[in-house]
C-alpha cells in the first residue's frame, strides 16, 4: 500500500497570490516609468 494517497494536498494561498501580483505590477509600473523617475532625481 502506497501512503501517498493520503497525503495532505496544500490549500492555494491566495493571499500570497495576490500580494505577489501586486507587487509584480508595481515593479512593471516602475520599470515602464523609470526614465521619468530618474529624470526628477537627476535634476
Amino acid at each position: 500500500m502506497k501512503e501517498a494517497k493520503f497525503v495532505k494536498r496544500k490549500k492555494p494561498n491566495y493571499k500570497r497570490a495576490i500580494v505577489l501580483i501586486l507587487v509584480l505590477l508595481g515593479v512593471l509600473y516602475l520599470f515602464s516609468n523609470l526614465e521619468s523617475i530618474l529624470s526628477l532625481f537627476l535634476k
